[in-house]
């Protein structure tokens, strides 16, 4: 199935090296060589990925981001030379789903979009759910054909990263999920070891989200020493 994938990126070769697989895919690219360019591009067309390096002119990859979820909850993966684990911790606060470090594998690249788009775009299909498509916890209405998440009526904005944990958490309410499988459900391996943070920062950002105290939330609910769960109501 073929989607339109933004590319913000400055460096032509690399956007060049990024197009030639994606497009090989069957994927159609828009370009934008800095922050502002890609978000009018964003306003103007329909964009169902966006790969954003942090580094652009104009308006940095993080901004972008921020924008960007103000009113789409579209799968975003930054693309970045930026190596610390603070850079990768704030781009997923921004909003980020994905994370990469220059340079890259472009095959690794390929999989991670393949993944984000497979479990964005098609996870309803195989949803088990309540209400005609929506999963139903508390005050929580989460809608598989919209993939939209509401609070007493309200939408509440989601990454698509956000999403899969909150749907795989809801359609079983009560059942405690480890760290490593909400990893799994993130990115697609097991290489958990390697990166343990990455599930604390979307849970921290769920609940932030969803519950009225997050200090003392009563959705998500940390089970010591084993994992996360979203409690029955």
């Amino acid at each position: 199935m073929s989607f339109n994938i933004l590319i913000a990126e400055d460096d032509e070769d690399i956007v060049k090296l990024i197009k030639l697989y994606l497009e090989n895919e069957g994927h159609t690219i828009l370009h934008a060589h800095d922050g502002e360019e890609a978000l009018e591009v964003f306003k103007d067309n329909k964009v169902d990925l966006a790969i954003v390096d942090i580094m652009m002119p104009k308006m940095n990859g993080y901004e972008l981001t921020k924008n960007i979820r103000q009113t789409s909850n579209i799968p975003i993966l930054i693309l970045s030379a930026a190596q610390l684990d603070s850079d990768k911790i704030l781009g997923l606060n921004v909003g980020a789903d994905d994370y990469m470090v220059k340079p890259f594998n472009p095959l690794e690249l390929l999989a991670r979009v393949g993944a984000l788009l497979r479990r964005f775009y098609h996870l309803g299909a195989s949803t088990v759910a309540l209400d005609e498509g929506k999963i139903i916890v508390g005050e929580l209405v989460l809608d598989t054909h919209q993939l939209t998440l509401e609070k007493r009526g309200v939408p509440v904005p989601v990454t698509a990263t956000e999403y899969r944990l909150l749907i795989l958490m809801m359609k079983e309410p009560g059942k405690v999920f480890t760290r490593v499988q909400l990893y799994e459900e993130v990115n697609g391996d097991s290489s958990y070891q390697k990166d343990d943070n990455t599930v604390m920062v979307h849970i921290s950002n769920l609940r932030d989200k969803i519950e009225d105290d997050p200090k003392n939330p009563k959705y998500i609910k940390t089970v010591r020493g084993l994992g996360y769960k979203i409690e029955k109501l």
